[in-house]
């Protein structure tokens, strides 16, 4: 069995946006529903993230299914331009778990450019969040327009940053036509519930 006979879901999005925190969410969630799954954190350097969730999930999920790829580069470089690190990490996965149903993989970066190559990722979400602005889709990087899902994150902070919400959505309909957009709110658990509706619809119930 290899990296094909899983399914596999990218993270994206500038740094801070609340990628890791969002993964805390799923995981829990995807677990409770019968899924067995893994977690990649990329990262240039460290294991920061991947030690953090693996805190997040013991006693949930074996700790050898949450690891973390040192790109050693812009994260961009391992999930976009050369994912063999990535690919080569799920392999390893499915090779020790045969009854893995799904991966997910998160990667940083600067800029609306985090998009996934599509021979690691089946599916792909952009996390951005509103502590950003409210003209990040209306910049139209990347990320934002070729998401299979635009995630609007730290909705809870829009009052203190003078952030318009409706203005975010209205932008994203625009530019992203009828892809679906979700606002969350991590800390408070709102919005969660429909990103993994549209991972199951997606890629699990495919």
């Amino acid at each position: 069995m290899g990296y094909r006979d899983v399914a596999k879901v990218g993270l994206g999005g500038p740094v801070g946006s609340g990628k890791t925190a969002l993964v805390q969410q799923l995981v829990p969630r995807l677990d409770d529903a019968g899924y067995n799954v893994g977690v990649i954190a990329n990262d240039i350097m460290t294991q920061e993230d991947a030690e953090r969730l693996q805190a997040s999930f013991a006693g949930r999920i074996d700790e050898e299914l949450v690891a973390g790829v040192e790109t050693g580069a812009c994260p961009h470089t391992g999930i976009r331009e050369d994912p063999s690190m990535n690919l080569d990490k799920i392999d390893e996965f499915t090779e020790a778990h045969p009854e893995l149903d799904v991966v997910l993989i998160e990667s940083g970066g600067d800029n609306l450019a985090a998009t996934f190559n599509p021979e690691l990722a089946d599916y792909f979400m952009f996390v951005i969040s509103v502590a950003e602005g409210d003209d990040i889709p209306r910049k139209r990087g990347p990320g934002v327009t070729q998401a299979d899902l635009l995630v609007i994150n730290k909705t809870d902070l829009a009052p203190h940053v003078d952030v318009d919400l409706d203005v975010l959505e209205k932008d994203a309909e625009t530019v992203r036509g009828e892809e679906p957009t979700i606002f969350t709110n991590c800390k408070a658990e709102e919005g969660i519930e429909e990103v993994i509706d549209n991972i199951e619809r997606s890629v699990l119930f495919a």
